[in-house]
């Protein structure tokens, strides 16, 4: 298992108002050089129905909406995109995010991402995270529609 260095720039302007972190960009995500971009993932699908919008530019869509868009680990270890693999890690500068922006509320998508953030973050940020259930595929106690449900929270 070889070191992987994070290929992908947060997605934000001074007007972010929320980020949304993850763990770590699938093996998907570092080919395409984008968020969320596994197919199966439901992250656009979520975001699409909580916004009542159809979403063609995403990243546009994110700035639109004052939603800044990150991952918690700069690099580690990891096996394909698990989760489960990830070890010997290294977390992203978000408290540049913060400096940068206008970011209140930090929301994570996934129980790793909580608990690396917990961890090696809050204390420092003296922001606590909200907790939203994964969107990845690998989620399936979780419907569409119960994650939009949960997603709601990103329109208030």
């Amino acid at each position: 298992m070889s070191r992987i260095i994070h290929p992908l720039k947060p997605i934000y302007n001074q007007n972010s108002q929320i980020l949304i972190l993850g763990s770590f960009p699938s093996q998907k995500s570092r080919e395409v050089s984008f968020y969320y971009a596994h197919p199966q993932n439901r992250f656009w699908k979520v975001l699409e129905k909580v916004f009542d919008e159809k979403i063609i530019n995403k990243e546009k869509f994110l700035l639109q909406h004052n939603i800044a868009l990150w991952d918690v680990i700069k690099s580690c270890q990891i096996e394909g995109s698990s989760d489960a693999s990830i070890k010997d890690i290294e977390v992203n500068d978000i408290e540049f995010l913060l400096k940068t922006s206008n970011i209140k509320k930090i929301y994570v998508n996934g129980k790793k991402a909580y608990d690396l953030y917990h961890k090696y973050l809050e204390n420092n940020l003296k922001i606590k995270a909200i907790y939203l259930p994964s969107t990845s595929p690998a989620n399936a106690q979780f419907s569409l529609e119960d994650l939009a449900k949960r997603y709601e929270v990103l329109k208030n």
